[in-house]
């Protein structure tokens, strides 16, 4: 596995962007650029990312494809194709985005979130998203999410199968779908049935924690990987089965320092399993 997370040094160039990448200690990064570069600085990134082994993991495409709001849904579909041609030029891993949501929140709760029509306008939005890209270097990815489909393993599955794309894989975050007591006390069973059904499509990570306070009625809460309940030797176990390219990006905190005590958690949680981080 890889190790990776955002970069706080104001860097202008591809070198300092490598410079700023090793001296974390990372072998993996976020997509430095946006759709607006030009072919030439694409290339220049994407060359020194070649040549000093690090993986661009992934580009994000923040943004509700599935929004009842028709301009909305307009906008973002179009920011999805975009961005997804755009991780396609720089051969990042994937491109990753949630469902959307049929909340007035592009990823807020909403009773419609769950039902059958809802399933079938995420089928339909992701195809048409890949279909009008046909990405070859790259895969769309959805995350999961604790209110909109994919809420589970077993509903991602679902969802692949009924998109039917060979392009659409999965990016996994099992933080977002600790969404209970049953499965925030159970983090490590439920993250091996996520590579039990979705190893084989998993193309990225995030690495996040969780806490559950004893305020009623059940409160859940991001936090730094280390401090939460989520079972990271089972996480590292089951994603060191899988390509030694996929990364593992730490994300949502607010400080350099912090990021650092989140890599010297996994990287510690990895010794101890005896576990290679690239």
């Amino acid at each position: 596995m890889r190790l990776g997370g955002p970069l706080f040094d104001q860097t202008t160039d591809a070198a300092g962007w490598v410079a700023s990448i090793k001296a974390h200690g990372y072998s993996a990064a976020y997509c430095p650029i946006g759709p607006e570069a030009d072919d030439a600085t694409v290339q220049d990134y994407t060359n020194a990312a070649r040549e000093n082994n690090i993986v661009i993991a992934e580009v994000g495409a923040w943004s509700n494809p599935i929004s009842p709001n028709e301009e909305e849904r307009k906008t973002a579909i179009q920011k999805c194709q975009d961005l997804l041609a755009h991780a396609d030029r720089m051969g990042a891993l994937c491109c990753v985005n949630i469902a959307g949501s049929r909340s007035n929140k592009w990823d807020g709760p909403a009773a419609d979130n769950l039902s059958a029509e809802t399933f079938d306008l995420i089928v339909e939005t992701t195809r048409s998203i890949i279909d009008n890209v046909k990405p070859v270097n790259t895969f769309y990815t959805l995350e999961m999410m604790p209110w909109i489909f994919p809420d589970s393993p077993t509903s991602y599955l679902r969802l692949i199968e009924a998109i039917d794309r060979p392009q659409c894989a999965v990016h996994l975050d099992p933080v977002n779908i600790v969404n209970s007591p049953s499965r925030f006390f159970d983090t490590g069973r439920l993250i091996s049935r996520c590579f039990e059904l979705l190893g084989p499509y998993i193309k990225s990570c995030h690495g996040k924690d969780i806490v559950m306070s004893q305020n009623l009625t059940v409160h859940l809460d991001e936090t730094r990987p280390g401090l939460g309940g989520l079972d990271y030797a089972v996480f590292l176990k089951e994603l060191d089965t899988l390509s030694p390219d996929i990364p593992l990006m730490l994300e949502h905190l607010s400080t350099d320092e912090e990021y650092r005590l989140a890599a010297e958690y996994i990287r510690s949680v990895a010794r101890e399993n005896q576990i290679r981080i690239y």
